[in-house]
């Protein structure tokens, strides 16, 4: 799931200030499910700024629209008749959606009400944490499937540092050590002597680092 928060209404009013007929896009995906940019905060979010441009002496007129998701022009096509009735676009997407919205809108300005964090899980109602930063060369099944890229402070492949002290993280003694984690869960599964296994440099090119990436699978294309 992409996690995501929302920005302050300070910085989305600032960004809006040029702005009298906004289009609101919401999105029923991840940041639904880490309630930031669902059907409901779409309309938090609305209400907040009628009520402050209203206070401001300044009109401003909103549509309310929550798409299936943003990252698919399936869906992004259902705005299209009445997009072009307002002047700006303001996303709750990720930024992946908020940036596909734009290259299917050029002739508008789209705006972006959110901060994109990163790929997490549930750990509790209201509580999400990190636990894949796409790397795109997978090492779980050395490690355990605990991510040392992810959930180590550092992204060693082989650890723990000098610095870990008692499980801990010396970047935040409240976080639990990456490869502490991952030794634990080796000897659970009665494969610690993985830990004596060297892990290579890792080739970073699948990642973000080889530029930006696209996956083709040729027997699913029309």
């Amino acid at each position: 799931m992409i996690v995501a928060n929302r920005k302050t209404l300070e910085e989305i009013l600032s960004m809006l200030k040029p702005y009298q007929k906004i289009l609101l896009l919401g999105c029923n995906e991840c940041v639904t499910v880490c309630a930031t940019g669902g059907e409901r905060e779409v309309g938090v979010l609305a209400s907040e700024i009628r009520l402050s441009r209203a206070k401001d002496g300044e009109p401003v007129e909103i549509k309310e629209f929550t798409l299936e998701r943003q990252c698919d022009h399936e869906y992004i096509d259902q705005i299209r008749s009445f997009a072009g009735d307002y002047e700006v676009i303001l996303s709750m997407a990720c930024g992946a959606g908020i940036q596909y919205v734009a290259e299917r809108y050029r002739n508008k300005v789209v705006l972006p009400a959110v901060n994109t964090t990163f790929l997490g899980v549930t750990l509790e109602q209201g509580v999400w944490a990190e636990r894949c930063q796409g790397c795109g060369e997978c090492v779980l099944h050395l490690t355990g499937g605990v991510c040392p890229i992810a959930r180590c402070a550092k992204s060693l492949l082989n650890g723990p540092c000098g610095g870990s002290s008692n499980g801990k993280c010396e970047v935040d003694k409240e976080l639990d050590c990456g490869w502490q984690l991952i030794i634990d869960r080796l000897k659970e599964l009665g494969q610690l002597d993985k830990y004596e296994e060297i892990i290579p440099i890792k080739d970073w090119t699948p990642a973000r680092d080889g530029g930006p990436r696209k996956r083709v699978r040729e027997d699913l294309k029309l």
